[in-house]
């Protein structure tokens, strides 16, 4: 009765308009109450538990340096210099969009807030010079759901949160598939720009090259100080997301001078509005991982597919329709947090490498970021251009099928994600 109970519970106050965070909570309460042999107790004490995770302290940092990093104009110098490398391609604006995503998803760790950096500008650069809003728009939101795949990852870490994985590990194993997946919508957009005779922009002589990597060489050493820093030793991933926040503010109002000190609070502010946010649905979403574990519900999962004889293609197929579903009504982080603790011991013991589900995982959570109805890319990106949501839908779905490709070939090759932290032996 423990199990249909905790999850009819979610489902009905989900239905009922309750926010996710509070379903997930009121869920795992009243199970515990109502079935289990703990105490009220019990739950106080898990979501103290919560809040001195020390790998999820690196999530607020990540997202203060993100919004230093968005506020202090650091996209618009990615986007300049992104457009100087491969701006005189065929299509190569929108190459450079995808190409600034990539940069800033490697700054930012959060997709909305690469679509939102990269989208304010690129778009609507794109549209002046020629290019139709809705190709212009599809590409950004879909371009922008790498925020969570190339490292730091926000959604990597509370995935190594929630299974005790290497954080440094989920980091590496996302570098090979991030950068495919960008190449890959980059050589969609060549083709389609051929065909199309989009415009390109004139070729950047050598100064303007040396000048817009001069004004970009701030931000992009931020990609050297987390990756270097904790692959070096020098500090551990939280320990990295510190020194980016710390390091995102100096350059935000003493090397670029786009925002005043003065200000900074505004930008504090905004980022621990959106870390409490986001602590909550954790601290929730935990305690409902905690119902699981205390029931032992996913070993009571985990024997049933042993018994049943599924092989790990067939396991990885079902992981990929369930979380597809998931994400598209569901926050990443809620879905990571509420199904790798029922999917990572089934992996386990069918031999699945626990790095290569995360970034499984991880992947099916770009996906979700623009599939409708909760796509929250797709909302960001209305935003940001004015266009209606059902417009940025239509113009969004095209290029999903690169990222439904890309998925079955992260599933079935795992060598993709796990090839750069098994020649690092991590």
């Amino acid at each position: 009765m423990t199990i249909p109970f905790l999850f009819l519970a979610l489902f009905v106050l989900m239905f009922l308009g309750t926010p996710v965070a509070i379903s997930l909570g009121l869920a795992g309460s009243l199970t515990i109450l109502l079935f289990s042999p703990d105490s009220v107790s019990s739950l106080a004490i898990k979501l103290f538990e919560t809040s001195e995770h020390y790998t999820l302290l690196a999530i607020p940092f990540f997202l203060l340096a993100g919004s230093f990093m968005t506020t202090g104009g650091v996209a618009r110098r990615l986007i300049d210099f992104a457009n100087a490398c491969v701006g005189h391609i065929r299509g190569g604006l929108a190459i450079g969009a995808v190409l600034a995503c990539m940069l800033f998803a490697a700054l930012s760790g959060s997709s909305p807030a690469t679509v939102a950096a990269v989208g304010s500008i690129a778009i609507a650069g794109m549209v002046r010079s020629g290019y139709p809003q809705p190709f212009a728009a599809g590409i950004v939101a879909n371009a922008g759901t790498l925020g969570i795949l190339i490292p730091p990852s926000v959604v990597m870490v509370v995935y190594a949160a929630a299974t005790e994985t290497s954080v440094g590990s989920m980091f590496m194993a996302g570098v090979v598939p991030g950068l495919m997946l960008g190449g890959a919508l980059m050589v969609a957009i060549y083709l389609i720009a051929v065909k199309k005779n989009l415009p390109a922009m004139p070729r950047a002589t050598v100064r303007e090259w040396l000048s817009s990597a001069r004004k970009a060489i701030w931000g992009l050493l931020l990609m050297v100080i987390i990756l270097g820093g904790i692959y070096s030793g020098m500090f551990t991933p939280t320990e990295a997301a510190a020194v980016a926040a710390v390091y995102s503010a100096f350059i935000a109002i003493f090397v670029y001078k786009d925002m005043r000190f003065r200000d900074s609070h505004k930008v504090i502010l905004e980022s621990a509005k959106l870390s409490i946010m986001l602590m909550f649905i954790i601290a929730n979403a935990m305690l409902f991982a905690h119902v699981l574990t205390t029931e032992q519900i996913p070993q009571q999962i985990t024997a049933m597919v042993v018994e049943a004889g599924l092989s790990p293609w067939m396991f990885l197929l079902v992981v990929n329709i369930v979380l597809l579903i998931a994400g598209a009504f569901m926050e990443p982080s809620a879905i990571i947090l509420i199904l790798a603790p029922i999917l990572f011991p089934i992996a386990v013991e069918l031999g699945i490498d626990p790095i290569h589900l995360g970034v499984v995982m991880v992947v099916n959570m770009e996906i979700g970021m623009i599939t409708p109805p909760v796509g929250l890319n797709l909302f960001v990106t209305s935003a940001v251009t004015g266009m209606p949501v059902t417009s940025v839908i239509r113009a969004a779905m095209p290029w999903l099928s690169i990222l439904l490709v890309f998925l079955i070939l992260i599933t079935y090759i795992p060598s993709i994600s796990l090839f750069l932290p098994r020649m690092l032996g991590m």
